[in-house]
């Protein structure tokens, strides 16, 4: 039986809650590995002073923040999450100014009275129960001819960070990931990612494919990392293994790092990152 969208939103919201200050400091703010693609996704939508610019699922405001630097004075930002915790520090984050407001909305059920020039969406368009609804949302909130820019995780196998430790948990937990979860790797592929937009009824798609490559340190580093920066639920169920299982778990885990690892005992991960702009 599959998670109603409803009580997925719930649960996610909570784990999100939770781990934002980790989140924040660890990934976003560190431009390294994944988030190198913030300045590219900002960068390919040409934003022009005075433009007034939506950034959906903004998190702890790493793209806002770069977008209200794009407007300038004359134009304005507004970041919209779902996440009260993620707010909460993007406001901290950012500079308070009259031309950027963050505000809590759903990315499927949010209205604005403004149409925006552009609307921007990173690392979230997976984690959306019904992405259709949520897309059809931000293409009813765009000016005719305004823009949209979204940046997604590559497949599985191209994101080994992610995947290196899945395989082989799940292998102990078989629901490590609830029923009910999107796919995360759904639009994974140039294809996936361009049909699903052109769906929604945006013209002029273009995926462009990028490579940021993420050293996660030492294997010791990359599980001691796993096991500091995962949401409690998950840390839960690892809890309940026996101590044979943990060890075991361990050295799948590390045997899947190997292909990653260099001769000095450094993992460098590919990672591959999906960078998508159309127009309404």
């Amino acid at each position: 039986m599959r998670t109603k969208s409803s009580e997925y939103k719930k649960r996610n919201m909570k784990i999100w809650n939770e781990v934002a200050p980790r989140y924040h400091k660890r990934w976003a703010t560190a431009s390294k590995g994944p988030f190198q693609s913030t300045k590219k996704l900002v960068s390919l939508l040409e934003i022009k002073k005075g433009d007034h610019v939506l950034d959906v699922a903004s998190g702890t405001g790493v793209v806002t923040k770069l977008l209200k630097q794009k407007v300038g004075k004359a134009g304005y930002v507004i970041g919209a999450d779902t996440s009260t915790s993620a707010i909460k520090i993007a406001k901290k984050w950012n500079e308070k100014s009259q031309n950027l407001l963050f505000v809590n909305a759903d990315a499927e059920n949010f209205s604005f009275k403004e149409k925006f020039d552009i609307i921007t969406c990173q690392y979230a368009l997976f984690f959306f129960p019904n992405s259709q609804k949520a897309l059809k949302n931000m293409k009813n909130s765009l000016k005719k001819d305004g823009k949209l820019g979204i940046s997604v995780h590559g497949h599985p196998n191209r994101v080994p960070y992610f995947d290196c430790i899945f395989e082989a948990v799940t292998q102990f937990i078989p629901d490590y990931v609830p029923p009910g979860t999107p796919d995360f790797d759904r639009f994974g592929t140039k294809k996936q990612l361009k049909d699903e937009i052109k769906k929604a009824g945006f013209l002029k798609i273009k995926v462009n494919d990028y490579d940021f490559p993420y050293s996660s340190g030492t294997f010791e580093q990359y599980w001691k990392n796993y096991l500091r920066y995962i949401a409690m639920p998950v840390k839960e169920k690892l809890d309940k293994l026996e101590k044979s299982q943990r060890k075991e778990l361990r050295d799948m885990v590390r045997h899947n790092t190997k292909p990653y690892t260099k001769r000095d005992g450094t993992i460098i991960f590919p990672w591959e990152v999906l960078i998508l702009t159309a127009k309404y």
